[in-house]
């Protein structure tokens, strides 16, 4: 039977990469360092993926914009410290081995900076997977579908054969808006009640649910 994809578009922070709590921590400690107050647990969850100005100005609407530099600053330092801590989730490297090998494209749309997704790329070993990479700096951030159509036009791949595979509903909707079926994961940022809400092809719990789903369904 003919592969029912060609293309399979992963989110990066809390899809392939365990990330999503050093990310809200990371935002909260610059806030702490300013003196300003942090944003909740939920609140700095939802803005995972979404591009640096869009996230701010949802995670700390009581900050001035005005101090948003100095707050990217200090998330700067807070994460850099951590970054080289940071590791695939179990399962991910054999699980995109194995897809490689099968003869799909894998590419990543991502919220991050280009030159934070490089040096995640070097630094866990997964650049030869991916055939293609967009992130939030390079356009519109999520839930604009920009980045999966950049992907889609550089690759020549329609919206049918592409599968974006995410952790929040920025990547469902985005998918959406591109016309594209979207598979979610709940063990990211956004709570699994949201995922379904935004109507997923399915809804995988673990890493190794998500490898074998698309083992059986790709």
């Amino acid at each position: 039977m003919a592969a029912r994809y060609e293309l399979l578009v992963f989110d990066w922070d809390g899809t392939l990469v365990d990330s999503a709590q050093a990310i809200v921590d990371c935002l909260q400690g610059a806030c702490a360092d300013l003196g300003f107050e942090p944003p909740s647990d939920e609140r700095a969850r939802h803005i995972i993926g979404l591009g640096l100005m869009d996230a701010l100005r949802y995670a700390i609407p009581h900050v001035p914009e005005a101090s948003y530099k100095h707050v990217v600053e200090r998330y700067r330092t807070h994460f850099l410290a951590r970054d080289a801590s940071m590791q695939l989730f179990p399962g991910v490297l054999d699980g995109l081995e194995r897809l490689r090998q099968a003869g799909y494209l894998l590419a990543i749309a991502t919220g991050k900076s280009r030159r934070g997704l490089e040096r995640g790329l070097d630094q866990l070993d997964v650049r030869r997977f991916f055939v293609a990479s967009r992130c939030a700096d390079e356009g519109f951030s999520k839930p604009h579908p920009g980045m999966l159509q950049a992907v889609m036009d550089e690759l020549a791949v329609q919206p049918g054969s592409t599968l974006m595979i995410g952790d929040t509903t920025h990547d469902l909707d985005m998918a959406t808006n591109a016309g594209v079926r979207a598979l979610a994961v709940a063990y990211g940022a956004h709570p699994k009640s949201q995922l379904v809400a935004a109507c997923p092809e399915a809804c995988l719990d673990t890493p190794a649910e998500l490898f074998e789903w698309l083992a059986a369904n790709t």
